[in-house]
């Protein structure tokens, strides 16, 4: 059963649609915020149809990424209260007293380094809101780390494209497999840790 050619394929189709820049922009911003599918994986196939729009693509993913940051961030600090015991029922209470602990020792830097790597962003842009971080700095690292990440994945799928498309297309079962165990495995190892 195959599951990754036709949800390449939609993405691929989806970057030839008018309002795809939109599309790209809303996932980016729900991404930073709540919702649990990055952007890259929008980001690259829709770099690959239009290699041309690449950096454009990039730079509305980084700025819909840190507009959705700074979402997460205003519901930390207005709205921690209420959800605080939403996030421990939900098992990520563990996580949010790590993110504290890490904010405390390393300051700014911990927001760019969920803004780069796959660590989940939104623990970290509600955190900082929750912990009352400075607001310019969080929005400098959340742009400085997003828009690395996302320039990243333009840039290189932009360079290799030509080359990769039809490789990454025949690939892409088994990419997307490796990816999808990646992520478990990611998951539960930061349950682990946390």
């Amino acid at each position: 059963m195959k599951i990754f050619v036709p949800m390449y394929d939609k993405v691929l189709s989806w970057a030839g649609h008018q309002h795809a820049p939109w599309y790209l922009g809303g996932l980016s911003f729900a991404e930073s915020s709540f919702f649990p599918v990055p952007p890259d994986v929008m980001l690259a196939p829709m770099s690959l149809a239009k290699p041309k729009s690449a950096w454009n693509y990039a730079l509305i993913t980084t700025l819909a990424s840190v507009l959705g940051g700074i979402l997460g961030y205003l519901i930390g600090y207005f709205a921690f209260e209420a959800i605080e015991p939403w996030i421990y029922e939900m098992g990520k209470g563990e996580a949010f007293e790590r993110a504290q602990e890490w904010f405390e020792r390393w300051g700014v830097w911990v927001v760019f380094l969920a803004g780069f790597t796959p660590i989940p962003y939104k623990i970290f842009t509600i955190s900082a809101g929750a912990l009352a971080m400075s607001f310019i700095p969080f929005v400098l690292a959340s742009f400085i780390g997003r828009g690395a990440r996302f320039f990243l994945v333009a840039g290189l799928v932009r360079w290799l494209g030509p080359r990769i498309e039809d490789k990454l297309r025949h690939y892409i079962e088994v990419i997307g497999w490796v990816v999808a165990v990646a992520v478990v495995l990611l998951a539960v190892l930061w349950d682990y840790l946390h």
